[in-house]
């Protein structure tokens, strides 16, 4: 800004310069050849796009997408839709593909969907018959350097199915009741509990690098239920049982060294159905979209209480 300031100063003084000492045709061309340097200089302080220009007559890369359809409002049994896609002008993500079906061809399509980043949990669905989140499942495999079909849950081809986390109740379409799964998580007490609470003057409550490093693998959940609704112990049993992720979440308290309350969280858990409805298929652990191992943290589980006994 400075610059282009001292510049336009620079043509005023060379105008009343020349129009007092020179000629009216001298004046002129002086002050057209400045205005021109400055239209140049102008030019060349604008942003030039990145965005690639658009290639002639490039050829349609159509995907079908099949999306589990469902209105309370309307007395009508689920179905699937059909919605072509083209992925020359669409970003590589399943949750692009949704977002741009609901602009601009479905706007009643209904979905979670928040943070676009793998961090808040809410676009977790079943993608080709894997439960993942939609913004971090690629359309195309090919595109994810290093990715197969089984590792991302794509696959089967120009269409994709798309489906609501399985056997939860669906509120509509995409969208599944989190109401029982938040409830269990509630029930762990998912919060610092100590016998005294703060000392005077005391700001946190400290614990060696060793200690805080035990809770790595499962600080790091989410709380999508994408394992939890891959399990069939949770399947069958969702109203007794905890399932992986509320598991792994109350074992993360358990091994706080900063929560005084092991005993007591242990002794809560020690339930025919609440823990031990898990059998170690571990579903869960392959489809976590941040790679945690829920199954692990249930073995510690299990192994505290048998050391317990």
């Amino acid at each position: 800004m400075l610059g282009m300031n001292s510049l336009r100063a620079a043509v005023a003084r060379s105008a009343t310069v020349v129009s007092s000492n020179a000629s009216t045709g001298a004046a002129s061309s002086t002050t057209s050849l400045l205005f021109r340097a400055l239209s140049t200089t102008t030019e060349s302080l604008k942003v030039k796009s990145t965005t690639p220009p658009p290639v002639a007559n490039q050829e349609e890369r159509i995907k079908y997408f099949k999306i589990y359809r469902w209105d309370p409002d309307h007395r009508q049994k689920p179905y699937l839709s059909t919605y072509p896609v083209d992925l020359n002008d669409c970003g590589p993500m399943v949750l692009d593909a949704l977002i741009k079906i609901k602009s601009e061809q479905d706007p009643t399509l209904t979905f979670r969907r928040s943070c676009r980043e793998g961090i808040c949990g809410s676009c977790a669905m079943n993608i080709n018959g894997r439960n993942t989140l939609a913004c971090l499942c690629y359309i195309d495999p090919k595109e994810e350097e290093g990715a197969t079909k089984s590792s991302i849950g794509s696959g089967g081809g120009d269409v994709m199915k798309i489906y609501p986390l399985p056997h939860m109740y669906v509120i509509k379409d995409l969208v599944p009741d989190m109401g029982n799964f938040y409830e269990q998580y509630r029930s762990i007490e998912p919060w610092l509990q100590t016998k005294d609470g703060k000392m005077e003057g005391q700001a946190e409550f400290l614990q060696t690098r060793e200690d805080r490093a035990k809770l790595d693998g499962m600080y790091e959940c989410i709380l999508c239920a994408c394992c939890s609704t891959a399990c069939p112990s949770y399947w069958w049993n969702a109203d007794k049982y905890l399932g992986p992720a509320v598991l792994m979440q109350a074992y993360r308290w358990i091994e706080d060294s900063r929560d005084e309350f092991q005993d007591r969280r242990l002794a809560e858990l020690d339930d025919a159905f609440k823990l031990y409805r898990c059998h170690t298929i571990m579903n869960c652990t392959k489809v976590c979209p941040k790679h945690l191992n829920p199954g692990k943290a249930i073995a510690h589980i299990k192994k505290k209480l048998a050391e317990k006994a």
